[in-house]
């Protein structure tokens, strides 16, 4: 078997080398493939040196099984019929195919059937914040149908890359300095402050972030819930959180959340209050889990439930997620 990582120089494209060494995923060769600025460049895998080579329009992709994608919504659109002309299975972590209606949009722990059927060899991650939130609320729509959700995010710099993470640490440094803070990445200063705009706003008010939140849980979770959020920009480095309440048919108490939640595939509760137990990105960094606390009947609604989550956006959110759906179709 041979695999492929597009991108292999960004944050997610180095998380993907780790990913497949760590859970020993079952390739021969691993070939990594990337811009003209990255092309040339070394990675150690598996004890051996890889070189990177230039992403072009030929016939690389002969012979690869997986191709994870992970270098930008444009370059997806691109080269896809490059990448899959031979058979590769595309596994693509830009926003670029998620709601095209004949590629599927996985999570392995709500919708992994939905991978059998890929007619144009492609095969969409869905967005960090998405992948977290319906990883939790699977087994919950499993107790009571979910009527509708509201979540605010609290998106850690990990979210736009590794020049974003290296941005951040550089403002705390120049500001601990007494120097004017490098602004770029971001649309303001974000160290020692928090952005309330996640991509751009599209005409509803919405950002794209908050309106991939609604359309992508819908379409992962073959349901009508409504999904109402807000996306932030805060200055921790990596891993994101969210706080979330939503509302179901039936009434279920905590602890029958909290029950479901303790026996779901990919989900650890730490949840007690009198010990001050709960999710932090400062823990959840690195973790392949998404962590789940806070979890209480919501005193405003009938039937709502809220809780807080957190999870490694890097890894659950994008590259562990791909690698599941890959393993996934090896073991079918």
């Amino acid at each position: 078997m041979k695999a492929a990582i597009v991108g292999a120089s960004g944050a997610v494209g180095q998380e993907l080398l780790r990913v497949l060494e760590q859970r020993n995923f079952p390739c021969d060769e691993l070939l990594l493939f990337g811009s003209p600025r990255s092309a040339g460049s070394k990675y150690t895998f598996k004890g051996k040196e890889l070189e990177v080579k230039l992403l072009q329009h030929n016939d690389d992709f002969k012979d690869i099984d997986f191709a994870f994608v992970s270098a930008g919504a444009s370059t997806s659109r691109e080269f896809a019929d490059t990448i899959t002309k031979h058979g590769t299975i595309m596994i693509d972590n830009s926003s670029a195919f998620r709601m095209d209606e004949d590629v599927p949009l996985v999570v392995p722990e709500c919708n992994a059937e939905d991978a059998l059927n890929a007619p144009r060899k492609i095969i969409a991650n869905p967005n960090c914040t998405t992948i977290m939130m319906v990883v939790v609320l699977k087994p919950i729509e499993q107790l009571s149908h979910i009527k509708d959700i509201h979540v605010a995010s609290y998106q850690s710099a990990s979210g736009a890359g590794a020049s974003a993470m290296a941005e951040l640490q550089e403002q705390y440094c120049q500001l601990t300095r007494g120097e004017e803070p490098t602004v770029s990445k971001f649309a303001y200063q974000l160290a020692y402050n928090v952005i309330p705009q996640i991509d751009v706003f599209t005409d509803n008010d919405y950002t794209k972030e908050e309106m991939k939140m609604f359309n992508e849980t819908r379409k992962i979770l073959h349901s009508d819930v409504k999904c109402s959020a807000t996306c932030v920009r805060i200055s921790s480095l990596r891993s994101h959180s969210e706080a979330v309440w939503f509302t179901t048919e039936k009434k279920l108490t905590a602890e029958q959340v909290r029950e479901a939640l303790k026996k779901a595939p990919g989900v650890s509760v730490q949840d007690d209050p009198a010990s001050k137990t709960y999710p932090m990105p400062l823990f959840t960094a690195g973790k392949d889990d998404v962590y789940v606390g806070r979890i209480r009947e919501d005193i405003s609604r009938e039937n709502g439930i809220t809780l807080w989550l957190s999870s490694d956006q890097i890894r659950k959110g994008a590259a562990l997620n791909a690698v599941q759906i890959a393993e996934y179709l090896i073991g079918r």
